[in-house]
């Protein structure tokens, strides 16, 4: 007989077993808690020091001034927060797995994504340069510096960053119905060609044709004054001069007797 006591025991080993099973899982809004949080913040400042690594391996010559610097890195600080929050939101729609969601996005962003936002920064370029708009071209916040170069430039970057979110969205949905499209396309390889119902219709249009055919005869005179009867079947749509040379080359030539002649006349 066992006592509340007994219960108790077994109340928290279950408790403690539903735990276990639940700590190796990525639950929905598992990127929001302290730990992932943290990780987050981690993986941005790691980002954020290699840039100041690439300023310092850069040539004195062409090395920027602090300010510059930072208002440049500052425009891809607000970008890359963008994306991160959007891969945040994205995860948790999903309830089974949202942390291996947020890396297939990491994962195109850093590689798919990287080239639509050099396409996107180039076309903007284009665009600033035709119309001549001199406080949008990216790297240039005017002498002295203008707050709102700055602002106009952040804000064109953020719409590249929108822009390839968007792609990267759509890519995941292929991505989520790929299976039901890859046998789309292999039952068209493996159907049998061929059977269309265009073909099928012609088909039976052509027997029809045959059967309500009739048969033409053609009458071809001999030398001899005899006749023979050439059957013709429509199927063979012979031209008339094919025929005749048939005949020529079926019937023998004979050569013509030469009539005998009395007193001179022709009989």
């Amino acid at each position: 007989m066992q006592g509340p006591a007994g219960n108790a025991s077994r109340g928290l080993s279950g408790g403690s077993a539903t735990a276990a099973s639940g700590a190796g899982r990525c639950e929905s809004g598992a990127l929001m808690h302290s730990f992932g949080i943290f990780l987050q913040g981690l993986l941005g400042v790691v980002a954020f020091s290699t840039l100041m690594l690439k300023r310092f391996r850069e040539p004195k010559h062409e090395r920027r001034p602090w300010r510059i610097w930072f208002l440049d890195t500052s425009k891809q600080a607000i970008g890359m927060l963008f994306i991160h929050f959007a891969n945040v939101y994205l995860a948790d729609l999903t309830e089974e797995d949202p942390c291996s969601l947020y890396l297939i996005n990491f994962l195109l962003d850093a590689t798919v994504g990287m080239l639509l936002i050099y396409l996107g920064v180039r076309a903007v370029s284009v665009l600033v340069e035709w119309q001549q708009w001199e406080s949008l071209r990216f790297g240039e916040y005017g002498d002295p510096l203008q707050c709102g170069a700055w602002v106009g430039q952040c804000a064109l970057y953020i719409v590249i960053m929108m822009f390839e979110k968007a792609v990267i969205f759509i890519i995941i949905l292929i991505l989520q119905w790929k299976k039901a499209l890859m046998f789309w396309v292999v039952d068209n390889f493996l159907m049998r060609k061929g059977r269309t119902k265009a073909k099928l219709e012609e088909r039976g249009a052509n027997q029809d044709s045959r059967n309500g055919s009739k048969i033409r005869y053609r009458r071809a005179a001999s030398h001899e004054e005899s006749e023979s009867e050439i059957l013709i079947s429509a199927d063979d749509e012979m031209e008339e001069s094919d025929v005749e040379e048939d005949l020529r080359r079926l019937t023998p030539l004979r050569p013509a007797k030469k009539k005998k002649h009395r007193f001179g006349l022709p009989v």
